[in-house]
């Protein structure tokens, strides 16, 4: 483990950090991160599609700017004008105080929903640059403690979090609770499965639905021991080489069972994780295909293999996870599922590729000072839920989930979130 990062220690040494940090953001900062910088007209328009500009109309929430450090960074060490403007001073150099203070917008002001990267006219991922900005900021020691020691465990155990009894015992626990079969540690499977600790500790009756469709459709499957948890908390804390060793334990079990397809359950970040940033940080093609729950079940369904009874729910709208929808593109998977049940569905105002992010993403949930930002922030997202006047609230991301529960504790909403794959569970039929 880095020590510096556990204990930066006195402001000499976080000053070199910094330095370092700085210097090696701007050697990795490629053709196409320059270009993006480069590219930036400062129209502003970003900072419409962000919740938390909209919550406080701070223009200090702008997209853009929440990577303006580094673009500093870059122009003063890496820029085509570099020595020009280190010479005369035109770009002053970052500071660690700098950063600390940016410390806020790359982390607990941004859910990484990527709504900036779809809306900017000059096509800038910017989303993509707040991820190096990230990178960045753990680099230079920064990552907000709670996201550094989830990363840190996680990557040296398997699990974010200590857990009683253990997350094992409570996947065989939650088997015997919902007589379900949970396969564990078979060889020679076509599926791996995955959990994400969060259904574990609050949503065991979705980890059971996924064992109950498995099990439905006679799929040769299986949960690993070495492999049980998809959370990838690297991801958010910036660790590209912690992001690497997480996702190399899911691979090599995978291989080891010889699995075609991995399954990642309802969880938004994972499925970036594995599905688009795994074979980069491998550094091969995977092995095998990454799959969301409803990808795969909507596959099922194509093929004729998963038949659904018609459900007797009331109207029900969908919330479309930014890291499955946007950066996924799994858009007509769900909605086709929903269909096969004969859903009532009533679209929200903004939904699919453009949908609004439920503003608990991008790790801001975990930190405890950013929750009075993002109560401001959820309340847009609750007021278009209910301007659909459905009965039920769908999703196929737990993270949304917990944040809609969450803001149904908190402003006494009277909207319960509902797993889809639950919903699916419920309503499978007989052949």
């Amino acid at each position: 483990m880095n020590r510096e990062h556990a204990n930066p220690g006195s402001a000499t040494k976080r000053e070199v950090n910094v330095d370092g940090a700085m210097r090696s953001f701007a050697k990795s900062f490629g053709a196409l991160n320059a270009f993006r910088v480069e590219s930036c007209i400062h129209c502003g328009i970003c900072a419409d599609s962000c919740h938390f500009y909209h919550a406080t109309e701070d223009p200090k929430y702008t997209p853009i700017l929440k990577v303006e450090p580094l673009k500093q960074a870059y122009k003063r060490e890496a820029g085509p004008l570099a020595p020009f403007f280190r010479w005369f001073g035109l770009k002053r150099r970052v500071t660690a105080e700098e950063l600390e203070e940016w410390q806020e917008l790359l982390y607990d002001s941004c859910t990484l929903c990527g709504r900036c990267s779809l809306i900017c006219p000059m096509g800038i991922d910017v989303a993509a640059l707040i991820e190096e900005g990230r990178r960045a900021m753990f680099e230079a020691g920064l990552a907000p403690k709670e996201l550094y020691d989830r990363a840190e465990h996680e990557q040296r155990t398997g699990t974010p979090g200590p857990s009683e009894p253990g997350y094992r015992e409570k996947l065989e626990a939650i088997g015997r609770e919902h007589n379900v079969p949970i396969p564990l540690n078979h060889d020679s499977v076509n599926v791996m499965l995955c959990v994400f600790s969060l259904d574990l500790d609050r949503y065991p009756k979705q980890v059971a639905a996924l064992a109950q469709v498995m099990h439905h459709l006679g799929e040769s499957c299986t949960f690993r021991t070495e492999s049980l948890l998809v959370d990838n908390d690297a991801y958010y804390a910036g660790s590209r080489e912690w992001q690497r060793s997480i996702s190399r334990r899911l691979i090599d079990q995978a291989v080891a069972c010889g699995a075609k397809v991995v399954i990642v359950p309802e969880c938004g970040h994972a499925y970036t994780a594995l599905r688009w940033e795994a074979a980069e940080l491998y550094g091969k093609k995977l092995p095998f295909r990454v799959l969301h729950i409803a990808e795969y079940l909507a596959e099922k369904l194509a093929e004729g293999k998963l038949k659904l009874n018609k459900t007797n729910g009331g109207s029900t709208t969908f919330h479309d996870p930014c890291q499955v929808v946007r950066k996924g593109g799994v858009m007509e998977a769900p909605r086709k599922l929903m269909d096969a049940m004969g859903v009532d569905l009533r679209e929200m105002t903004s939904h699919e590729g453009f949908g609004l992010c439920c503003t608990g993403g991008g790790g801001v949930m975990l930190l405890e000072r950013a929750r009075p930002l993002h109560y401001r922030a959820v309340q847009e997202k609750m007021r278009e839920v209910d301007a659909t006047g459905a009965e039920r609230l769908l999703t196929t991301c737990t993270g949304c989930r917990f944040n809609f529960d969450d803001a149904r504790e908190h402003f006494d909403w009277d909207k319960t979130p509902q797993s889809l794959l639950e919903l699916v569970a419920e309503n499978l039929a007989e052949e």
